[in-house]
This record gives C-alpha cells, sequence and structure tokens, in this order.
C-alpha cells in the first residue's frame, strides 16, 4: 500500500545523495528493512542506495556489522552505542559513504521499565565523521512504532544531508 509520507522522504534522500554522488547504506533491526523498502521504492536508487542489512538478532549484529561483544553486554541491542556500531559497520561493510542504524523495541512484547516498547535508537554516520545517535519514544501498536521509526530514519537522513 502506498505511504505518500514515506514515499515523498524516500525521494528526498535520494535527490540528496544523488545530488552529493553518495551511496546510502541501512543497518535495521526492529524496522525489519523497511527503510531499505522505502528508498528501494523510489524509482533510479540504484543510483545512490547500495545495501541493506537487516540484522535482528545480536548474532547478526555482531557477524554482518561487526557489533562488539562488550557493547551487547554492557548496554544491549537496544541502545545508541549498539545503533553507532551497526551503522559504522554498515559503512566497513559496503561501498556507501552514508549510512542509518536503527534498533528498538517495536512490542507488543519485549519493553522493560529500562527500555520500554517504543524506545528506538538510531544513529547517522557519513565515512570520515564521527556518527550521531539519538533514543525517541513512539506510542502506537507494533506497526506505528516501526513506521514513526523508518519515517525517523529517513528524516535524520535529510537533516543531516543538509549540512
Amino acid at each position: 500500500m502506498p505511504d505518500p509520507t514515506l514515499d515523498v522522504l524516500a525521494a528526498s534522500v535520494g535527490e540528496r545523495l544523488k545530488s552529493a554522488r553518495l551511496l546510502l547504506a541501512t543497518a535495521e533491526s526492529c524496522t525489519g528493512g523497511w527503510v531499505a523498502q522505502a528508498v528501494t521504492a523510489v524509482p533510479g536508487s540504484s543510483e545512490w542506495f547500495d545495501r541493506g542489512f537487516v540484522t535482528y538478532s545480536n548474532a547478526a549484529k555482531q557477524e554482518l556489522l561487526g557489533v562488539g561483544d562488550e557493547t551487547l553486554a554492557r548496554y544491549g541491542a537496544v541502545s545508541e552505542d549498539t545503533a553507532r556500531e551497526m551503522a559504522l559497520g554498515a559503512l566497513v561493510h559496503s561501498r556507501a559513504q552514508v549510512a542509518v542504524a536503527i534498533t528498538g523495541v517495536a512490542g507488543p512484547s519485549g519493553g522493560t521499565a529500562a527500555k520500554p516498547v517504543g524506545m528506538v535508537c538510531f544513529a547517522w554516520v557519513r565515512r570520515g565523521q564521527e556518527p550521531q545517535s539519538e533514543t525517541r519514544r513512539f506510542a502506537g501498536d507494533r506497526e506505528q512504532v516501526r513506521r514513526q521509526s523508518v519515517v525517523a530514519a529517513l528524516q535524520g537522513l535529510l537533516a543531516r544531508l543538509a549540512d
């Protein structure tokens, strides 16, 4: 089903990446590849999208993106520390110059007092720079949390590509 908000955001990200001659990689956990799906729905995205990593399990985060054992043990999968390592790992394991990472608790279960359902951590990085990260809390059911996460990831990319 078409989603005009995501379509516009993804197309805008693509325009900025294409004009800057940059490639994007995604590293997704709770969104399950939804950011990659949104950007590849844009005609011509092969000019600016390199690849996406769906790393739902901790093992996948470690094996595909190089997230450290210590990071996962100390901060957990849902943390800005893990999101930053995921974003950096996406750059290391791709040809991209820009990466976004998302990890969170989409629900309806899995939340704790410290990391409630709706808590999502993001990281954005450009090759040669330090990653930027933030944590957001979204309301709603699983689908709504995931969709809001995709929107936030794309908005974060747009903001950082404007610099």
